[in-house]
């Protein structure tokens, strides 16, 4: 990795780790680059992998705990924050860019959200060696979209659709603007670190092409059922320490329990795949439960390194 000159999340994610955040870029085919943050020193690390749409600062409320104990590396995929972006976005290249990112920084226990928790599967699947461990938090699971109400899905497709006009209209700059603020609320009562938490996340989201990608990721999780049962069907679940965690507000009871179900199973593909439930929490289970999270990761730290000989 090669260090690359301060910018807005590094100063913003300082402002909260006493010990300081680095960052740099991995280089890719086609000479594009995957930008990455970092903060702490403890080895074994632990890479976040955040959902559809979101940017390396999502995890901004529980990386300063982490990093206490471990060396916690975040970052963009391809096409958004200050990743550049891929000629082509599928699953496969989303995953190599994992399996990438943890060819250099070695084996690492992963931290997924949503999407990011079913991409977290799928580097397991695809390079179980760089895999200590898995937390996976609310995964997307490509059979849940078949539990999703009509009327949920046709005001998300709009909603995507809606989200060029948004960012060329200038609303979509409000809106990254009021939601880089209430993560800035979650994170410290510090005004001057809030401002500085507030603008790195309306940056992050400065150009036409970021904020594209986010339709783009979330049309791509839409259309990845076939790829991602091939995946499934012709892998082997490394046998390492996995956390599922579920949420338990925000979605029609249906919805609830077949991600309930879901989860199971997925718990059950690993060898020590373990669901937990957490109370009181919607989807984003990092930011409304932030110390279940924390937890279940020092507790598959612990477990894989009783695993390191």
């Amino acid at each position: 990795m090669d260090t690359e000159p301060q910018d807005p999340v590094v100063v913003a994610l300082s402002s909260l780790v006493p010990t300081g955040v680095d960052s740099g870029r991995l280089a890719r085919e086609s000479g594009r680059q995957l930008r990455w943050v970092a903060a702490g020193s403890v080895a074994p690390p632990v890479v976040l992998i955040s959902g559809a749409g979101e940017v390396e600062l999502d995890w901004a409320v529980v990386l300063p705990p982490l990093a206490e104990r471990s060396r916690v590396i975040a970052y963009d995929r391809a096409g958004l924050g200050a990743s550049d972006p891929d000629s082509l976005l599928t699953l496969n290249s989303q995953v190599r860019d994992l399996v990438a990112l943890l060819d250099d920084v070695g084996p690492a226990v992963l931290v997924g959200h949503s999407w990011g928790g079913l991409l977290a599967q799928l580097a397991a699947f695809a390079s179980p060696d760089q895999t200590l461990g898995l937390v996976l938090l609310d995964p997307f699971h490509e059979d849940s979209m078949a539990e999703v109400p009509l009327a949920l899905r046709i005001s998300s497709n709009l909603l995507l659709n809606v989200i060029p006009v948004l960012k060329a209209i200038g609303l979509f700059d409000r809106i990254a603007a009021n939601m880089g603020r209430t993560l800035a609320e979650r994170c410290t009562d510090d005004p001057e670190a809030q401002a500085l938490i507030t603008e790195a996340y309306r940056a992050s989201y400065r150009t036409f092409a970021q904020v594209t990608t986010i339709r783009a990721e979330n049309r791509l999780a839409n259309t990845c059922t076939r790829d991602v049962r091939a995946a499934r069907a012709t892998s082997t679940a490394p046998d390492v320490p996995m956390r599922i965690l579920t949420a338990t507000r925000g979605k029609p009871a249906t919805l609830r329990q077949r991600s309930g179900d879901l989860a199971d199973q997925t718990a059950a593909v690993f060898p020590r795949g373990v669901h937990v439930v957490v109370p009181d929490s919607g989807h984003y289970i990092h930011k409304d439960q932030p110390a279940a999270v924390v937890d279940a990761v020092r507790a598959v730290l612990s477990q894989a390194n009783r695993d390191t000989p």
